[in-house]
């Protein structure tokens, strides 16, 4: 087993992956460039974590948990078009919001630790 995968922000990270991927299954009018953009946002968190993790140094492993960060912020920008784009409720934006707010602090703690 990798290090990584022990983390619980990274098996957040994923299961939030699959949520998202769940609510916008069968959601018909996402302008393609923004689903693109949104999948890799999504991806990029769960990637530059596993990554980050696999660094030596200190600032390495800083620098890979900040931009896994600033990829949930340009995610919940992304969920946030789409509900003013009325492809995704209220309700479905709350509770993905949640998660990725809790991964946003998680990523937080990881680099204020480092």
């Amino acid at each position: 087993m990798f290090d990584f995968e022990k983390l619980i922000v990274y098996q957040k990270a994923k299961e939030a992956r699959k949520q998202l991927y769940s609510k916008l299954q069968d959601k018909h009018g996402i302008d393609k460039s923004l689903s693109d953009q949104l999948r890799r946002s999504v991806l990029s968190i769960i990637l530059n974590i596993a990554e980050g993790t696999g660094k030596a140094t200190k600032a390495d492993k800083k620098n890979f948990f900040t931009i896994a960060r600033g990829s949930v912020y340009e995610t919940v920008a992304i969920i946030d078009i789409l509900r003013d784009d009325h492809v995704v409720s209220d309700k479905d934006h709350e509770s993905l919001y949640v998660i990725f707010e809790e991964i946003s602090k998680m990523l937080f703690g990881l680099i204020d630790s480092l």
